[in-house]
C-alpha cells in the first residue's frame, strides 16, 4: 500500500486538519472564485483556476498557523491566477490600459441597450482596468478586505494599496462617466 492510501502522504490532511480546513477555508470558496473570476475575466478559466487554488490551499494547510484564513486563501488565488497569466496570456499583465491605445468599440442597439443596466455597465468599465487595479477594488469594494488585509493577500506595503485603489476608483469614475462612443453619422 502507498503512503497516501494509508494516509501518511504529505498531501493528506488527518481527520482533525480536514475539518478544521473545512470550517476555516470553504467558507471562503465563493469569494474565492469571484476574485479569480474579476482577475481572468473568463468563468471557465476562473473555475478552473480557483480549483486550483483550493487544492493548493489544501495542499498546503499544514503551513497555515491561524490569523485570517480567507486573507490566507485570498493570496493563494491571487497568487494561482497570476502563474496562470503568466502562463496563458502575459502581455495582459505587461500592458496597462491606455484610452489612446484601446479605443472603445462602436455602439449598436445591443451594447446600448445593456449598457443601460448599471451592474453591467460596472462590470464592462471593471474589465477595462488593469489586473492589478481590478484586484484591489475587488478585494475591498466586493469583498470587503480591509487595507491591512488587501496588503497580506498582494504582498504589497499599505500606502501602496491605498495609492493602487485610489488609481483604481479615478480610472473606474472616469470609464464609468466617458460618454459612449457614437458612430459617425453617415450623409447619403
Amino acid at each position: 500500500m502507498s503512503g497516501i492510501e494509508k494516509g501518511s502522504g504529505s498531501d493528506v490532511l488527518d481527520v482533525h486538519e480536514r475539518a478544521r480546513f473545512e470550517q476555516l477555508v470553504l467558507p471562503h470558496l465563493d469569494a474565492a472564485f469571484n476574485l479569480a473570476r474579476w482577475l481572468l475575466r473568463s468563468r471557465e478559466d476562473s473555475e478552473d483556476v480557483a480549483q486550483e487554488a483550493m487544492l493548493r490551499a489544501y495542499r498546503f494547510f499544514r503551513g497555515f498557523h491561524g490569523g485570517d484564513a480567507r486573507a490566507w486563501l485570498l493570496q493563494i488565488v491571487r497568487n494561482t491566477c497570476y502563474t496562470w497569466l503568466e502562463k496563458n496570456r502575459p502581455v495582459e499583465l505587461m500592458t496597462e490600459f491606455d484610452e489612446e491605445l484601446h479605443p472603445q468599440p462602436s455602439v449598436s442597439p445591443e451594447t446600448l441597450a445593456i449598457a443601460g443596466d448599471n451592474r453591467e455597465r460596472l462590470g464592462r468599465a471593471l474589465e477595462t482596468l488593469p489586473p492589478r487595479f481590478r484586484e484591489v477594488l475587488v478585494l475591498r469594494e466586493l469583498e470587503g478586505c480591509s487595507y491591512k488585509e488587501i496588503a497580506a493577500i498582494t504582498a504589497i506595503p499599505i500606502g501602496t494599496v491605498m495609492s493602487a485603489l485610489a488609481r483604481a476608483r479615478q480610472r473606474l469614475q472616469r470609464a464609468l462617466t466617458q460618454p459612449p462612443v457614437q458612430e459617425a453619422s453617415r450623409e447619403l
